[in-house]
């Protein structure tokens, strides 16, 4: 069985009536596209995400068949209604497609209703549902302004390109990354003056490329089988694909999160253990003359360059911090379905989460696709309760660690002042803060070489190993912890008095996203560097 992976959705919009003469050129201009798409992304799975309406859509529908790439319809309305603008030939064409097609449903409402709905909102429906949730839209247009209706594919461009459209919560301004519009020319009169089939791009490539490059990479990484945590049951995800889905990918993100945070610790403490024999080493070259121990510096020096660059390589500070962000919005996003809500993780997101994080928000958005959910399951237990437990445990795990560092370095400490009031009192007693010493020892240099290489090196782990602790934000994670063991405790009795509702939903949701940015936010600095 394939491992689950984050899919490139490729959106499309497009004119209705395409010239016949103008068929071919975009025929091949969509496959150039999509061919260079799916060589440049050879371990995701690339998804067409369309209303399949005639002309363009269809068209690409056709060709993304040709390429073996799985069709995924958003319609505007129920099939048997939408069939009525079509054509003949056409209607034959979108039959075909949605009996092929991985899933085929109305488009889920995600902009606010009209007071007054029109035929031609359900159009727009489906368009904003198409636009704005893809990583890259095919727009087959002549670059024409939106109509009156504001429902045709100079809208849907508008809507990619800048969020051009009233979420049913939050603001207008969209906040999660836009997608990439390649737009193919496709003319309407003779006089455009240029060939069908001409190619721009629209929108911010680069930010495209990295999105592309940090999700490709997560779905090369998620054939290792980490093992990773369940959220729900298969009995529980049965009959409802999605669900199955972000399930799946959740297990992948979080199994590689704990993955990386494993090698990441390591070169933590390696880099620390590194710091220290440099320090020693390089006070016995300094203090006793042991030549051959700038050979041991060396070494350690080396050992901790090597350790830095592994720390690059793996790209284990990233990988671990991102991939816990992605399990953790994906397992919101999964509890929400579950419970039949509407709401969309990424329009719960603050801006700059989805600023800072744009390829998860579009991974969260791109595992979303699909039919909305049927049916309405109680998720007090499965998500908030066991949250509760899990806070209420992680604080137990965290504060033992917490004092086994403050211990560690208390221990430091105390062996670092215990050998300065021992060298204060050799100096005192053997003539180093007196003029008539008390005694002559055997050898009064030697003594006191030993003391400061001791006394140095101490002193110097001291501080390697507070930097180690430090980095890890113990105090910080005990206090979210505490206060996310609350809030759950408080969310279950409002659930068991109030019932689940969209608001209490929402409610809970936001606090975990802002949660989990406040931990993204300081894990940040965290990443391990030489100056440990």
């Amino acid at each position: 069985m394939d491992s689950p992976r984050i899919p490139l959705v490729v959106g499309v919009t497009g004119h209705i009536a395409l010239r016949e003469a103008d068929v071919p050129a975009l025929r091949r201009a969509v496959a150039a596209e999509l061919s260079r798409l799916k060589e440049s992304c050879l371990n995701s799975r690339i998804t067409m995400l369309t209303a399949l309406a005639a002309g363009a859509d269809l068209l690409c529908a056709d060709v993304a068949r040709e390429l073996d790439i799985p069709v995924c319809a958003a319609l505007p309305m129920e099939p048997a209604e939408y069939r009525k603008d079509f054509s003949e030939v056409d209607a034959t064409r979108f039959d075909a497609h949605c009996k092929s097609a991985a899933w085929v449903d109305v488009a889920p409402a995600i902009e606010r209703a009209p007071e007054k709905p029109r035929r031609s909102d359900a159009y727009r429906r489906a368009s904003v549902y198409v636009a704005a949730n893809c990583h890259v839209l095919l727009a087959l247009w002549d670059g024409g302004a939106p109509d009156a209706n504001r429902c045709g594919t100079a809208a849907a461009v508008e809507i990619a390109l800048r969020g051009a459209y009233s979420p049913e919560r939050g603001s207008v301004a969209r906040k999660g990354p836009c997608p990439l519009v390649i737009h193919i020319f496709t003319p309407r009169s003779e006089e455009s003056g240029r060939a069908a089939g001409e190619v721009r791009r629209l929108g911010d490539e680069a930010a495209l490329r990295d999105m592309l490059e940090r999700t490709e990479d997560f779905n090369r990484l998620s054939g290792a089988d980490p093992g990773g945590g369940t959220l729900l049951s298969q009995e529980a995800c049965a009959g409802d694909a999605t669900l199955g889905n972000m399930c799946a990918l959740y297990g992948v993100a979080d199994g590689l999160s704990v993955r990386f945070a494993g090698i990441y610790r390591r070169v933590l403490a390696l880099l620390a253990a590194a710091s220290t024999l440099l320090a020693f080493a390089f006070l016995l070259y300094d203090e006793v003359d042991a030549i051959w121990m700038i050979l041991l510096c060396g070494g350690m020096l080396g050992m901790a360059l090597l350790c830095r660059g592994y720390a690059v390589r793996s790209d284990c500070h990233r990988r671990y911090i991102e991939y816990r962000a992605l399990a953790e919005w994906l397992r919101v996003q999964a509890y929400l379905r579950y419970a039949g809500s509407r709401l969309r993780v990424t329009e719960l997101l603050t801006w700059t989460q989805s600023q800072e994080t744009a390829w998860i928000a579009s991974a969260v958005r791109a595992a979303s696709i699909g039919p909305e959910a049927r049916q309405q399951h109680d998720v007090r237990a499965c998500w908030v309760d066991e949250q509760r437990d899990y806070h209420a445990s992680a604080i137990g795990r965290t504060s033992q660690g917490l004092r086994r560092s403050d211990r560690v370095v208390r221990v430091a400490l105390v062996f670092s002042a215990s050998l300065y009031v021992l060298a204060v009192l050799f100096e005192v007693a053997f003539g180093g803060l007196t003029p008539r010493p008390l005694a002559r020892p055997l050898d009064v240099d030697l003594c006191r070489t030993i003391l400061k290489v001791a006394l140095g090196t101490l002193s110097t782990a001291t501080v390697f190993i507070s930097n180690y602790y430090g980095k890890q934000s113990l105090p910080r994670k005990l206090s979210d912890h505490g206060k996310m063991a609350k809030f759950y405790a408080m969310m279950s009795n409002a659930l068991a008095e109030h019932g689940q509702s969209e608001a209490l939903l929402e409610q809970l949701a936001r606090e975990e996203l802002i949660e989990n940015g406040n931990w993204l936010s300081y894990q940040r600095d965290n990443a391990p560097d030489i100056s440990l």
